[in-house]
């Protein structure tokens, strides 16, 4: 697949590059919405914008969702009001929920007043929820029959609609009042007899999900049962009022994973590959300058031992060695708690035996690299006491490495911070300046 879209993207530019315009709107006429999205975020600017003014308009609004934000956002800036509303035209509630919520409002509500009013009622249903919940990923487009009809009876119903909105797996059982019931998978529906009572074969194991369910607590339970769609509820009385598909998991999913990657860099999903210089350099100048701070406080640490290092220059050859071992130590342990926390798999009963776990790990491999780095140190510079120093401070920082992989993750969560965005910043600081002052400080106590 990698390999299929880089020779159609190697195709789209040389056509660009040689000012033929044909090939590639026939290129683009081959793509679905989403392929067409990856190729334009590959594109540099002036590139894409070509490339963009070329998409069927039928496509424009599914080819929006699936671009990264940065790149939706330069787009949807250049668009007028009356394309934005054709584009919006062409999508499902609930991804016309997520497409309105990235328009500015006055387009927003040129949008809301375009729909007839059956459309409008079910788009406010799900705006009224948070993007991040269950109501706010849900569509309206449920198909419920009652558990006191035959099968025979759903079946006539169901040709009489026509039609199944996309990714149904299962009718919904409902009472009289939409309470949900249960639910009546389509392959029960045509195999069973005819006669049977809708109640008799219904599945009633099937949990509904709350409309205050987190997105990555639905996805989560997307996984561990195996679903492709499920029901949503009011929590106050389980009435149904929508459905998540499979297609909306996944594109929380993704945006989970691109969330966290990004935030480890410091950098948000705004983030697009191809944008201008300067709106690119001023979002990292604010991440640069919080690492510049925390290179300073190293650099306090180290000028403490001033007078240490004018006397065993040996140290100072030697510092990078104990700090980076640290830092790659506390960042392991920092990316398995943030893939624990992404799980729930973390929580107050087992932080402790984490913990435990982790530093037994860390004292392990310290003990390990201690001994190597301290052999290695004893053959460069033929000095026991250093290579002793050196093994000290770098079974020292390990240790601290794995508390603070542990500890930090878990603070940050408590004080509502994401984890991701913020633990290597801090990881990175503590081991550099625990490392650095472990080292200089057992040398002066030892060596001096």
């Amino acid at each position: 697949m990698a390999t299929t879209a880089e020779s159609r993207l190697a195709r789209l530019r040389n056509a660009l590059d040689s000012g033929r315009l044909l090939p590639v709107k026939r290129s683009l006429a081959a793509l679905n919405p989403a392929e067409i999205a990856d190729l334009l975020a590959a594109l540099p600017w002036a590139e894409r914008k070509l490339v963009w003014d070329m998409v069927d308009p039928a496509d424009d609004g599914e080819v929006l969702l699936h671009l990264p934000e940065g790149v939706r956002g330069n787009l949807i800036r250049d668009m007028d009001t009356a394309e934005l509303v054709a584009a919006a035209g062409e999508l499902d509630i609930d991804d016309l929920a997520d497409f309105v919520e990235h328009l500015p409002e006055t387009v927003a509500q040129q949008v809301m007043l375009a729909l007839d009013a059956d459309d409008r009622t079910r788009l406010e249903s799900v705006l009224a929820f948070s993007p991040d919940s269950a109501g706010g990923l849900m569509n309206t487009d449920t198909v419920t029959v009652r558990p006191d009809v035959s099968l025979g009876v759903v079946q006539r119903y169901l040709r009489r609609r026509g039609d199944l909105p996309s990714h149904t797996d299962a009718l919904f059982v409902v009472d009289r009042y939409g309470g949900y019931l249960g639910t009546l998978s389509l392959d029960k529906l045509l195999t069973r007899p005819e006669e049977h009572l809708v109640a008799q074969v219904m599945d009633r194991s099937r949990e509904a999900l709350p409309v205050t369910m987190q997105a990555r607590d639905v996805a989560q339970r997307f996984h561990s049962s195996d679903l492709v769609s499920a029901p949503v509820v009011t929590p106050e009385d389980g009435r149904l009022v929508g459905r998540i598909t499979i297609d909306d998991v996944v594109d929380v999913i993704r945006a989970d994973a691109q969330h966290d990657w990004m935030s480890m860099a410091g950098l948000t999903e705004q983030e697009d590959l191809f944008a201008p210089v300067r709106p690119a350099a001023r979002r990292r100048a604010v991440w640069l300058g919080i690492n510049l701070v925390t290179a300073f406080a190293a650099s306090f640490v180290v000028g403490q031992f001033e007078a240490t290092i004018t006397q065993i220059v040996a140290l100072a050859v030697l510092m990078p060695v104990v700090a980076s071992m640290g830092g790659i130590a506390g960042s392991q342990t920092l990316t398995l708690m943030i893939r624990g926390y992404a799980l729930n798999q973390i929580g107050g009963g087992n932080t402790l035996w984490l913990l435990r776990k982790e530093l037994l790990v860390a004292l392990m491999n310290g003990l390990l690299w201690a001994v190597v780095v301290a052999v290695i140190a004893y053959l460069w510079f033929d000095r026991l006491s250093l290579a002793l120093v050196v093994g000290l401070a770098m079974l020292t920082n390990q240790a601290i490495a794995a508390l603070v992989g542990v500890f930090v993750p878990v603070t940050l969560k408590k004080l509502g911070i994401d984890p991701a965005l913020a633990g290597s910043v801090v990881l990175t600081t503590f081991t550099d300046v625990c490392g650095f002052f472990c080292l200089l400080g057992l040398g002066t106590l030892i060596l001096l």
